[in-house]
Parts: C-alpha cells; structure tokens; sequence
C-alpha cells in the first residue's frame, strides 16, 4: 500500500477559518490514523493580498491547537515555473487553448447568463482555431479544454458517487493574461509533486475536483482519493461567514478555551463514534476515520463548545491548569506578581469550580492578584453596624491565634454566629465582601485560606 499523504493548503490571505482548522484536524488524524504524513501548504500566489502575518498566524493557529506537520512549509508561489511549464505542456499536448476573448467579450457573455438565470459558462468561442481572428494587442489567458459530452464520476469517500454532466464544467483558465497559474492548476501540479494520496476539503470544492480530475488525467498522472467534507453553519443555520466572530480562532483564545477542548469540539463537529464524546489525543488519532464523517452540514455551537471546555477544566490536573491559566493571562498581558503565583496554583482547585473558560478563573482569582481593593458600591451598602461588629471580632480572634487552618477558621466563623445570633451568610457575606470586594465569589474558607492571615488582617484593618 502507499503511504498515505494528506495536506491542508490555506491562502494566507486572512486569519485561519475556524472551519479551515477542522478541515486541517481531519486531514492530520486521517494520516496519523493511518500511519502516513500531513503537509502544509501555503498557497500565496495571490500576491496582492497575501501576508506574511496571516502565514505565521495560520501556522501558530495549527500549532496552538495541536496540530503538527511534517516536514517544512511548502511554499506554492516557490513553484509557480513548474505550475506555468504544466500549462504550456497541456497547450503542446492539445488538452488547453489560448483565448483571446476580452473582458468586455466575457463580462457580455456573463450578463447574458445572470439575465437568463444560468450559470456563466464560456461559450468556448477560441476553443476552435480554424478561421478564429486574434484581436491585436490582447495577451491570451490559456484555457483547459474541458470535456463537452458524457458525464464524470467522483466516487468521493465522504459524500459517495457523485455523478455530473461534463457539459456543466467549463473551459476554465488555467493561466491568466499576466502567464501566472490559477488555483486550479497550480493545485493539482502541487498535489502532484506531493505525492498526495487522499484530499480531504470542504464539499464547496466539489466542482473544483472534477475540473482537476480532467487535468490528471491530461497528464497522465495518478488520481488521489477525494473527500468532501460538508461546511460549518453558524447557529441560525446560514453558511459560516469570516465575518462572524464565533468563526475566529482568536475569539476563543480571548476567553480561555483549551486547546484540547476546541479540538475535541471540531473532532465531533460532524463526526462521530459510537456514542462517545470526550476524546484525548491518542483516541482521536485510534478512531478517526471518514466513515464517521456525516453528509450534512453541522452547526457551530459556542455554549458547546463551553461546555466540553468545563469538563477538560474540571478534569485537568492543577498543576497543567495553572500552566495554561499563566499563558492566558501572558497573551492578554495580565500581570501576576511572582510571589502569588504559589498562592493560586494552590488555589486552583477550588478557582476552577464552575469555571468554563479561563477568563472565568482570572475572575475568580482576582481577589487575589489585585493589589488595592474596591469594594463594589452596591456591596458596600451591605455592610451594615452589625457587619462591622462581626468582621472586628473575626479580626481580633485570627490575631490572637497563632492557628490558621480550617478547623481554626470553623470554630471562629460558628462561635461568631452564636454570639451574633446569625447564620453562615450573616458570618460570611461581609467577610467575603471585605476580602474579595464582592458578595460573589469562591467558599469563605477557600477566600480566607487562599490569602493567608498575613493578608487577611491587612484587608480587614481598612474597615472604617
């Protein structure tokens, strides 16, 4: 058997597509599952619009969620002298003509077929050379001579056999005015040269394979297996737009979702199983395969993904937590002193309970990583003479002893709710508000544990 090789071929030309990282994910574990390799390749050959900064951020976006390529970037623009010598080749071989047809000839043709309500296909006006007049000072653009009758199949190993009219493809370009190559070609010479053995891509380049399909064949070369994997909607079931906040990576890095869980969402973002759910790494890799993937399209679903993101919080060991919990507030430049750093990888246990995204953590630790205190207004309200009372007597017996742990802290917190005839919230509330700033936030014990007695008395010296 041959080895299996895979690719995913972004344009550098925008920051990477959320649905451009699932298609990256299926095509990485396709080849992982099957022992082979995955490339990445970067098609820059629109040079207008491609960034070096869209190119690095695609690559650290792959990276960042786990998804590594063998071998170095290949470059597509490095190759366009084989893409253009592929196009003069298939003019020799009489599989491509030049047209000589002008914009105004084509933009006419197009306004008759949107007039029509047809799809603009090229009239093949200079597919025939006989009697054919070249208009002067026009630079030709090579056309492909596509097939005109019969029909062409794709046994395509998502969607099945797909079967259409070879008379709904046209004669398409393959080299413009300016001689360099379009996507179509410079696709096929690029898998070509790859080796590539399956494409896996969104079902929206289905019209795309069979027109490359023709050009392997032209050429003799051998037919890679085609996959087409249904798009991503948003939540109101429209096709997903770049536009849309919830289709960009950076939106989720914003709030703190795990690498890990945004994976495992765009892994059973239209594949499935069994009835499983939670996959880690090397079950994704064991089970993956294009059977699993389904024919429609899926939704993009954010409290989903929120969800899953919970459970890999809650699951997490602290210590690789706190990992990531330090490079969110690196990337969002929240600065944390170095001497707390202790204090909250201790406390992560409790920080991350009903957190589910790391932005929920920092909140919850912020009582800690501050460094002046301001008590929310309305909060403040709350604290009344009777507060005040308890929070002093609190005061005084933590600096009578010499004792700071839970057992010390119960006996304290229940001798005070005798004494002030109240309840734990009577007790805790305004100890929680003078430590934290809000009535919100973790168990009073966890609070007053976490800061230490040191930090305690200081914030509760500043009742006025």
């Amino acid at each position: 058997m041959d080895l299996v090789a895979t690719r995913f071929a972004p344009s550098p030309t925008g920051p990477l597509h959320i649905g451009g990282i699932r298609t990256a994910l299926f095509n990485w574990l396709f080849s992982k599952n099957n022992k082979g390799k995955f490339y990445l390749r970067i098609e820059d050959t629109d040079k207008d619009r491609s960034k070096d900064i869209y190119k690095s951020q695609i690559i650290q976006s792959l990276k960042w969620i786990g998804i590594q390529h063998d071998d170095k970037e290949y470059i597509q623009s490095e190759k366009i002298v084989k893409h253009k010598e592929i196009a003069n080749e298939l003019l020799k071989k009489g599989f491509a003509y030049k047209c000589y047809c002008t914009e105004n000839e084509i933009a006419e043709q197009k306004a008759k077929a949107k007039k029509m309500g047809t799809p603009f296909i090229y009239n093949r006006k200079c597919r025939d050379s006989k009697n054919l007049k070249i208009t002067e000072n026009i630079n030709p653009v090579i056309r492909f001579k596509s097939k005109i009758s019969g029909n062409a199949i794709v046994k395509d190993l998502v969607q099945g056999e797909i079967n259409i009219s070879n008379s709904t493809i046209e004669d398409f370009i393959i080299l413009r005015k300016d001689g360099t190559p379009t996507y179509q070609l410079s696709a096929v010479v690029d898998d070509h040269l790859m080796n590539i053995s399956h494409i896996i891509r969104g079902d929206d380049h289905k019209i795309n394979t069979f027109k490359q399909k023709q050009i392997y064949e032209a050429m003799k070369w051998k037919i890679p297996e085609f996959a087409h994997i249904p798009l991503i909607h948003s939540s109101d079931g429209k096709k997903l737009s770049k536009r849309d906040s919830t289709s960009n990576l950076s939106e989720y890095i914003k709030i703190g979702i795990l690498p890990e869980a945004l994976r495992n969402y765009l892994l059973r973002l239209g594949w499935s199983h069994k009835d499983k759910e939670i996959f880690s790494l090397e079950e994704s890799i064991k089970y993956f395969n294009l059977s699993g993937v389904g024919k429609s399209p899926s939704k993009l679903d954010k409290v989903r993904i929120l969800s899953i993101n919970e459970h890999y919080i809650k699951n997490m060991k602290e210590k690789d937590l706190y990992k990531n919990f330090k490079e969110y507030c690196q990337i969002h430049k929240k600065k944390i002193d170095g001497n707390l750093e202790n204090k909250i990888m201790n406390s992560m246990y409790f920080l991350k309970n009903k957190a589910k995204c790391l932005e929920d953590i920092y909140k919850n630790a912020e009582y800690i990583i501050i460094k002046e205190l301001n008590i929310n207004p309305g909060d403040h309200a709350l604290i009344d003479d009777n507060s005040k009372k308890i929070i002093k007597d609190f005061n005084e017996k933590i600096k009578e002893s010499k004792k700071f742990d839970k057992g010390f802290l119960e006996k304290c917190i229940n001798d005070l709710i005798e004494k002030h005839k109240t309840n734990l919230k009577g007790v805790g509330q305004p100890l929680r508000i003078m430590l934290t700033g809000s009535k919100f936030g973790p168990g009073i014990y966890d609070i007053i544990l976490s800061l230490g007695k040191e930090e305690v008395e200081k914030r509760l010296n500043k009742l006025s």
